[in-house]
C-alpha cells in the first residue's frame, strides 16, 4: 500500500509519515459473495459455504496480537454476509487490533449502517467504474447503484467511506471519472489497485493494461495528489500492488521540488516497498496463511498450528527470503538503483508469469535508462 497523499503532505510539512506499527493481515472470513467480479483472487461466489467457525476465529485472534499484528482488513468474499462479523470485530477490539472493512457495500442498509460505522475504523467500498462498467465488471446489474447508496448512507449517518477502484482494461475507460466521483461524493479516500494475476485475475490476464498506459495513469494519479494537497482537499489517494509508483513520485520531486527530494527518499526507504510476508499477510477461510492474498504458496495453516508460530517461524525459508531487504531479485531488478525503494515489487505477479518467485515483476513500467 502506497500512501501517496500522505507522503506528499508529510514531506512538504516535514512531519512524520503515516506508518504501520506492526503487521496488517487481510483476513478472508468467507468465500461467499453475491457478485462475480472478473478480477477476484479468491474466485468467490454465492454457492460457497462458510467453513470457518466463530470459535476458530476468536481463538486465533490473540495469536495475531502475539505475532505483532495490529491491523486486520475484513475481507472475503463479502465479509458482511457473515452474521457474526460484528462479534468477530468486537473480539478484535478487545485485543487492541484495528479493524478495516473491505466490502461491496450491498449489505449496508438503514438497519445496520450505524453498527457498521461504529464497528470498523475504516470502510472501503469497491466501485470499479461508471454504472455500466461497474455492473459488467462486478457481474450484477444494479450493483453500482446499491454501492453508491451505501456510501451516501454512511455519510448521512456521520461516517465516511473510501472508494476502492481496480485498474484494468475493462475499467480504464472510467479511470478519470473515479476522481470526479470522489469529488462529487466528497469521500475521504480513493484507493487505486493495480491488477495482480491471481484467481480470476490470472484467468483474465488479458484484462491488464499496458506498461505505457500504466505510466500515463500513474503520472495523472501523482499530479492529482499534488492538486488535492495544494487545494487542501480532504481526499487521500492511495495506490496498491505497484510499488514502482513510489519511484515515479521520487522522480517528480527530483525534477520539480529538488530541495525536498532527499527528505522524500528517506521516507520511501523507511517505507521499504513491497512488504508481503513481512508487514503484510493474508489468512483465508480455510485456515491458510500466505504472504499476500495473491501469493501462490502458503506458509502454514492457523487451524493446524497457532498463527504466531506460523508467522514468526524463523526456519521458514520463504519468509526469510521475503524479509530480506532488499530482496534478491533477478532480471532488471538486479541492477536497479531503486531496488531499496520498491523491494522488487510483486512476487505473486513474478511467479504467475515466469514460475519463479524471485524474477522481476513483469508489470514494472520503469525504463532501463531510468534504473541503471
Amino acid at each position: 500500500m502506497f500512501r501517496l497523499s500522505n507522503l506528499i503532505k508529510s514531506t512538504f510539512q516535514d512531519v512524520k509519515s503515516r506508518s504501520l506499527n506492526g503487521s496488517i493481515m487481510i483476513w478472508n472470513f468467507t468465500n461467499r459473495c453475491n457478485l462475480l467480479c472478473h478480477h477476484c483472487y479468491s474466485k468467490a461466489d454465492a454457492n460457497e459455504k462458510d467453513t470457518l467457525t466463530f470459535e476458530q476465529i476468536s481463538q486465533t485472534i490473540p495469536k495475531l496480537k502475539k505475532a505483532g499484528v495490529n491491523f486486520v482488513i475484513f475481507s472475503g468474499g463479502e465479509p458482511l454476509i457473515r452474521s457474526d462479523i460484528y462479534d468477530i470485530a468486537k473480539v478484535m477490539k478487545e485485543n487492541n487490533i484495528m479493524t478495516y472493512l473491505s466490502t461491496n457495500g450491498m449489505y449496508i442498509n438503514h438497519k445496520n449502517v450505524k453498527k457498521v460505522i461504529n464497528t470498523f475504523n475504516y470502510i472501503g467500498i469497491s466501485i470499479d467504474g461508471i454504472e455500466e462498467v461497474h455492473d459488467h465488471f462486478r457481474g450484477l446489474e444494479g450493483s453500482y447503484k446499491k454501492s453508491i447508496e451505501a456510501i451516501k448512507l454512511i455519510q448521512e449517518h456521520g461516517g465516511n467511506a473510501g472508494i476502492r477502484f481496480t485498474l484494468t482494461k475493462e475499467t480504464e475507460s472510467s479511470f478519470y471519472k473515479m476522481f470526479e466521483l470522489c469529488e462529487k461524493l466528497n469521500v475521504n479516500k480513493l484507493y487505486i489497485s493495480h491488477l495482480v494475476y491471481s484467481g480470476r485475475g490470472l484467468d483474465n490476464l488479458k484484462i491488464d493494461i499496458s506498461k505505457e498506459k500504466r505510466r500515463e495513469y500513474v503520472d495523472f494519479i501523482i499530479n492529482k495528489a499534488f492538486e488535492y494537497y495544494k487545494n487542501n482537499s480532504n481526499i487521500e489517494i492511495v495506490t496498491g500492488n505497484m510499488e514502482m509508483d513510489a519511484i515515479m513520485l521520487l522522480q517528480k520531486f527530483e525534477k520539480d521540488y529538488p530541495n525536498f527530494a532527499q527528505k522524500l527518499k528517506e521516507k520511501l526507504l523507511t517505507w521499504g516497498g513491497n512488504s508481503a510476508g513481512n508487514r503484510l499477510g493474508n489468512m483465508d477461510w480455510a485456515g491458510n496463511v500466505k504472504p499476500d492474498p495473491f501469493f501462490p504458496i502458503t506458509i502454514g495453516n492457523y487451524l493446524k498450528k497457532d498463527f504466531d508460530k506460523v508467522w514468526l517461524d524463523e526456519d521458514n525459508e520463504l519468509l526469510r527470503n521475503l524479509r530480506k531487504f532488499p530482496r534478491e531479485i533477478s532480471g532488471k531488478c538486479s541492477q536497479c538503483k531503486y531496488l531499496t525503494i520498491c523491494n522488487g515489487g510483486s512476487r505473486s505477479r513474478a511467479y504467475a508469469i515466469s514460475g519463479d518467485l524471485w524474477s522481476e515483476d513483469p508489470s514494472c513500467y520503469l525504463y532501463d535508462e531510468e534504473i541503471n
